[in-house]
């Protein structure tokens, strides 16, 4: 088993050894543990006897933050490869020291740091005690991200699979607009109308990422690892399963019942 999990290990990224929380999965687990422990059971526990939060500025000020901060990792791995250099059908690994791969492998480890700053989301849910938003999906989608971008960033920071990221960084430039207007209040509802779309449209990221990891499982002429496409392919059909039975429970259900009454 030692001598595995060393094969494992030697197949990283040289890379990506000074960067923060690279040289070990352990803390990033341990990170994605408290998250669990916290949002499940510590937060509302905590927040059980008291009242809601009053946090609008906060959050106004958080969800500007995540919209600028998305869109610069966005630009990043855009100017990285994907706008221009970068193949949509097959992209190598470059793990030279060329200008361009540092750059993507620098935009692949701030995706991964923005995994964590997108834990606020569940925090700020909990101190304004809007529990019925920390479900099972919003759990398992902020808890798993960063293990998943830990293990892209330290193996495959670039390439063929960083088109998840940069489709992924594209759709939170849109969902935290959304929020960003929604903290606003009511006076803002009739400019939110199409709030049931972004769910169609993170589906729809899932799908697109998907058919394009799959591309490599049916040629062995692109010089980028297979599993790793695997990997992502495995997740994202993951995800679309969650916001899918999120999208019936809570679009489709509901509209149907709404007609049956009328």
């Amino acid at each position: 088993m030692n001598r595995i999990l060393e094969d494992i290990w030697d197949a990283r990224d040289l890379r990506m050894d000074s960067y923060p929380l690279m040289n070990s999965p352990l803390p990033t687990i341990a990170l994605c543990c408290l998250y669990f422990y916290g949002v499940k059971f510590l937060g509302p526990r905590l927040m059980k006897d008291k009242k809601a939060w009053e946090i609008k500025n906060v959050l106004i000020g958080y969800n500007l933050v995540q919209v600028i901060f998305s869109g610069w990792i966005l630009f990043e791995i855009l100017m990285g490869g994907w706008a221009g250099a970068y193949s949509f059908r097959c992209e190598p690994l470059d793990r030279s020291d060329n200008a361009m791969a540092l750059r993507m492998a620098n935009a692949a480890w701030w995706y991964y740091f923005s995994k964590f700053t997108e834990f606020f989301d569940t925090f700020f849910f909990i101190v304004r005690k809007k529990t019925e938003h920390v479900s099972t999906l919003h759990v398992l989608h902020h808890g798993l991200m960063p293990l998943f971008a830990w293990e892209a960033c330290r193996f495959v920071p670039g390439g063929h699979e960083s088109f998840g990221a940069l489709f992924n960084t594209f759709v939170h430039v849109v969902m935290y607009t959304y929020y960003f207007l929604a903290a606003f209040g009511p006076r803002f509802q009739r400019y939110l109308w199409w709030k049931r779309h972004l769910t169609k449209f993170q589906m729809f990221q899932f799908v697109s990422v998907t058919l394009h990891s799959l591309q490599l499982a049916f040629s062995n002429e692109c010089n980028f690892p297979v599993y790793q496409s695997m990997i992502s392919s495995g997740f994202m059909v993951l995800f679309f399963i969650l916001f899918m039975q999120f999208y019936f429970r809570n679009y489709k259900k509901k509209t149907a019942l709404a007609a049956k009454s009328q």
